[in-house]
């Protein structure tokens, strides 16, 4: 390569946006963060929607700061979000009604009626996805039960980065990983599980044609290149627009045997495998076999992640206690240890009033002393993830008939270098950690696939070693 180019990556997460710039030199990324914007959800009259309008709008700000930035010299586009969501366009490509945020209540009880239609070892079998009741399976179920004349008058399901895609290029697809979220999608074929459309009364027409990540999606239209100061049409660029998809790309796996942990509001911890794992075994552990970057397999668990010391912090704050994630870590530190454990995915954390009251009722219930302080609750979170991920990898050497020897820790939640230690003391394994910016860092590696820079995932994982510092962590007593 002759020169430098520049590439933009979209990495929104449940609770904030960026706009990152990666400029690529031929053998090492540098980033740059252009735009910065909070995201998260809307309540009206208790229920919790997202505002795609402000997202867009924010999309629409970020590729004027790029431009801006890059002095209009931009090579290609791309965007990663959270997995499930959805919205529903009707035959004249109007967006029918606000996407629901996946924590809202309307699915609470949904999936025994679910399972009634069709047994949940059908739709493991066919999908391989872990059960949640955040899936889109049971939001659209949701929507045939309590709002059916939307799901009638809906031509086109477009996950949330296929939406934003369609409003940047006005080409309708569903990218390859973020379909695999919604437990409607078959990864042994590639194909959408018309079984299951059909037994819930789901629109399979609906559903668009697969793009996988590397490919072209289409170029900015002209209304969007004029409103954003770009004279020329930037091609928009299919990457692991799951983020944990683009997460686990840029993850530098050691061996094979490596297993990952993606750690933010969610910890996704598995181990990348060539083929589905779909088995009896694995469907009583709930794993699940998300499809990823080169077509691989993210055999993984869901974990509730730093959601709970989020939540808490929200709580703490609206009681006058202005904390730092830093203090929060620092309090967590100099607390007792293992004074209580929790399970993180026990349902009354995935959407509470306030977290700090869910979890000292955990465990009044569970016959456990409560939280006196801010810093015993941190302590016994971050023990209590550690400890659900020795379970994890318990679990995942038993059904891949490996041994796991190191973890590999990528995304914001490595900066609570607490949790790290944490991990390596509880799982008695080596941890290394980095990138912190993996989502952005792996859609940048699928646009380095699309435009002919480099030829596989493996050449990107080189170029992550190559561009960020790697920190380990050893198991202490």
């Amino acid at each position: 390569m002759s020169k430098e180019i520049n590439l933009l990556a979209f990495d929104l997460g449940a609770s904030n946006g960026r706009a990152i710039v990666g400029t690529y030199d031929g053998s090492r990324l540098s980033l740059e963060v252009v735009h910065k914007f909070a995201n998260g959800a809307d309540t009206v009259h208790g229920a919790m929607y997202w505002d795609w309008l402000r997202l867009f709008s924010e999309i629409k700000t970020g590729l004027r700061k790029a431009a801006a930035y890059t002095n209009g010299n931009l090579t290609s586009i791309g965007i990663d979000t959270w997995g499930v969501d959805y919205a529903l366009l009707d035959k004249a490509d109007n967006v029918l009604a606000v996407p629901y945020h996946y924590r809202d209540h309307r699915t609470d009880g949904l999936l025994e009626e679910v399972f009634a239609k069709i047994p949940k070892e059908t739709i493991y079998k066919l999908t391989g996805i872990q059960f949640m009741q955040i899936n889109t399976i049971v939001q659209l179920y949701a929507d045939r039960k309590y709002r059916p004349w939307v799901l009638d008058a809906a031509e086109t399901v477009l996950f949330m980065p296929d939406l934003l895609n369609f409003l940047l290029t006005g080409r309708k697809c569903n990218e390859f990983t973020i379909s695999s979220t919604s437990q409607l999608f078959n990864p042994k074929t590639n194909e959408w599980a018309a079984e299951i459309f059909e037994a819930l009364n789901l629109p399979l027409h609906a559903m668009q044609s697969i793009v996988y990540p590397g490919s072209l999606i289409g170029e900015l239209t002209k209304e969007v290149q004029e409103e954003c100061g770009l004279q020329t049409a930037v091609p928009v660029v299919a990457v692991g627009s799951h983020d944990t998809a683009s997460a686990v790309a840029a993850t530098p796996l050691e061996d094979a045997n490596s297993v990952y942990i993606s750690s933010g509001t969610w910890s996704l911890l598995g181990m990348e495998l060539d083929e589905p794992l779909i088995t009896d075994e694995s469907l009583a552990e709930n794993f699940t076999n998300e499809t990823g970057v080169a077509q691989k397999i993210r055999f993984l668990k869901n974990i509730s992640g730093l959601w709970l010391i989020q939540e808490c912090k929200r709580s703490w704050e609206k009681q006058g206690m202005k904390l730092s994630y830093g203090e929060i870590s620092q309090a967590a530190v100099d607390a007792p240890p293992f004074k209580f454990t929790i399970d993180p995915d026990d349902a009354r954390f995935l959407s509470p009033d306030d977290m700090p009251t869910a979890i000292n009722e955990y465990c009044r219930d569970t016959g456990q002393p409560i939280a006196e302080s801010y810093g015993e609750m941190a302590r016994a979170i971050y023990e209590s993830l550690a400890v659900s991920y020795k379970k994890t990898i318990a679990n995942i050497e038993k059904l891949t008939d490996t041994e796991v020897k190191a973890i590999n820790m990528v995304g914001g939640g490595i900066q609570a270098e607490i949790l790290c230690q944490f991990t390596a003391d509880i799982t008695g394994r080596r941890v290394v950690t980095g990138p912190v910016e993996a989502t952005a860092i792996g859609s940048l590696i699928a646009q380095l696939m699309a435009n002919g820079e480099i030829a596989t995932l493996a050449e990107g994982r080189e170029i992550v070693k190559n561009s960020v510092a790697l920190k380990e962590y050893q198991p202490q007593t």
